[in-house]
């Protein structure tokens, strides 16, 4: 599995400004709307689900919020780069402003795992990060993000 199998191009943003937790998943379930055709609604009410189990910021101001959604047939991703980076009671307490969701089946089982820990793995390295950081053009993130995975797997 690479990034480029669950993240589509149009699947990645920047946003200016998102005033809480709760707006920032109604970001990401109007994305996973546009581009994957998931319902907004049970996007957002999956996210704040497994959100109540436990923060998904893990902290350096990364959050990976994920959710298993009925009607998704496969794992799907969407990143948001915040320019203005937002409470999300990480770990380390500190503010997120890269921000990559996974959407996945029901059944998915090691499929989402494994999907999750690809971009955990990709998602910790320092220098991943300060390319995401320095870039605000959609296309230019998607593909800081695919390139990674494709240059590790040579």
């Amino acid at each position: 599995m690479q990034l480029s199998d669950i993240l589509k191009t149009d699947a990645v943003k920047t946003i200016t400004s998102s005033t809480s937790k709760k707006r920032l998943f109604h970001d990401l379930a109007d994305l996973a709307q546009n581009c994957y055709g998931f319902n907004a609604s049970d996007v957002v009410d999956a996210l704040l689900d497994r959100e109540n189990l436990g923060p998904t910021g893990v902290g350096h101001g990364i959050a990976l919020p994920h959710a298993r959604l009925k009607d998704a047939t496969s794992v799907r991703g969407i990143f948001l780069r915040l320019e203005k980076p937002l409470d999300f009671d990480s770990v380390d307490r500190q503010p997120v402003d890269l921000v990559f969701a996974l959407l996945a089946p029901d059944t998915a089982g090691v499929e989402h795992l494994k999907a999750l820990a690809l971009i955990s793995r990709t998602m910790r390295d320092p220098a991943i990060c300060a390319k995401l950081r320095a870039n605000s053009d959609p296309a230019t993130l998607h593909a800081i993000l695919t390139e990674v995975q494709s240059t590790q797997a040579a």
